[in-house]
């Protein structure tokens, strides 16, 4: 029931129509297929107007890779299908499957973000809490200092 409610309480929220899709060529990822990420949904908090909540889908192909990365928010993964394996500096790598959900918090160094598997193709969603107008995502090293994007 905590997962429904989670999935209502994510879906909810992407009432409004795709804003946009782009690749998230970050590199960093040793050649491996790119995730891409579709933004769905952008809102200021009525209560904290620094802040905001964005919605975004991440589909990762077979056998995608992130580069190690931030947030700097309140990240909750769902995931749709597929498997995949998160990870954040100083915890175990955990596998995802359809229903499960994983939590990031604004200091974590996210070490682990790829598909499980290297034949099927894996979707999530992803509820960011976040200072308005911050990226999604920002690469840092394993420490969790930034790194400037190849090619940028």
């Amino acid at each position: 029931m905590k997962k429904m409610t989670t999935l209502a309480a994510i879906l909810g929220l992407a009432m409004a129509p795709a804003a946009f899709a782009h690749g998230a060529d970050h590199g960093g990822n040793g050649g491996a297929p790119m995730a891409k990420v579709n933004e769905l949904f952008t809102k200021a908090v009525a209560d904290n107007p620094n802040k905001e909540i964005t919605l975004i889908t991440v589909d990762y192909p077979p056998g995608a890779v992130d580069p190690v990365h931030k947030h700097y928010a309140q990240t909750v993964v769902y995931v749709i299908s597929g498997q995949i394996v998160m990870g954040v500096k100083g915890q175990p790598d955990k596998t995802l499957n359809p229903g499960d959900t994983y939590y990031e918090g604004p200091d974590d160094v996210h070490t682990v973000g790829r598909n499980a598997s290297k034949t099927k193709p894996a979707k999530f969603v992803v509820f960011l809490l976040k200072d308005k107008g911050a990226p999604i995502l920002t690469p840092t090293d394993d420490k969790g200092a930034p790194v400037a994007m190849p090619g940028h």
